[in-house]
């Protein structure tokens, strides 16, 4: 068990893991994915967004922000989002890319032919392969190749401290921030006009 000092310490290894992972995926971005999903984005008429668990979360916070920017946006599953159209595009976040939820989502979309943007950790994944668009993004891919935790200490390998797909979700939410923010720049929108469509209630 941890005392205080050591319960800090995994703090700032964990943060500094998450940190050291966004700065490396920023580099590993390819220009012509994310070119074409900005490209898809402003092309559409209307904008849904579907994910599950920690991911629909935060493609609920791109949602929010897309409707800031003044965007037509709907997320998949709730009551009141209306019918897909073929001049719609379907943005699916999943770290695996196996999601069925997702997957069957992307499956209608497709049936109607609705352009699909899917960001993922894998483009060879059923979600991707139904995919007019990808962004790859970093994820943990990677387990221990040594078990014995004591062994893995005495050789200097350490597990990560970002469980899951904590991850490929950190860097979703920053990059999708950041497609926010190109956004805005072609849209030719200001921060106060986002403000304007802030919730009041």
């Amino acid at each position: 068990m941890l005392n205080r000092d050591g319960e800090m310490r995994e703090t700032q290894r964990a943060l500094s893991e998450i940190i050291e992972h966004l700065q490396g995926s920023s580099k590993k971005l390819r220009s012509k994915q994310v070119n074409g999903f900005i490209d898809a984005l402003l092309g559409a008429k209307r904008v849904f967004v579907v994910g599950v668990g920690r991911s629909g979360l935060i493609v609920r916070t791109f949602a929010m922000r897309l409707m800031h920017l003044g965007i037509d946006v709907h997320v998949i599953g709730e009551t009141i989002t209306p019918a897909l159209r073929d001049d719609d595009l379907l943005v699916a976040l999943s770290g695996s890319g196996e999601t069925s939820f997702a997957v069957s989502s992307a499956k209608i979309a497709k049936g109607i032919g609705t352009k699909i943007a899917v960001v993922t950790s894998y483009p060879r994944s059923t979600l991707a392969k139904l995919a007019d668009h990808i962004v790859k993004l970093p994820g943990r891919t990677e387990i221990a190749s040594i078990k014995s935790y004591l062994d893995r200490q005495i050789v200097g390998e350490y597990e990560s401290l970002a469980p899951m797909g904590t991850l490929f979700e950190v860097t979703a939410l920053v990059f999708l921030d950041s497609v926010v923010a190109s956004l805005m720049v072609k849209l030719g929108k200001k921060e106060e006009e986002l403000r304007a469509r802030h919730a009041n209630i």
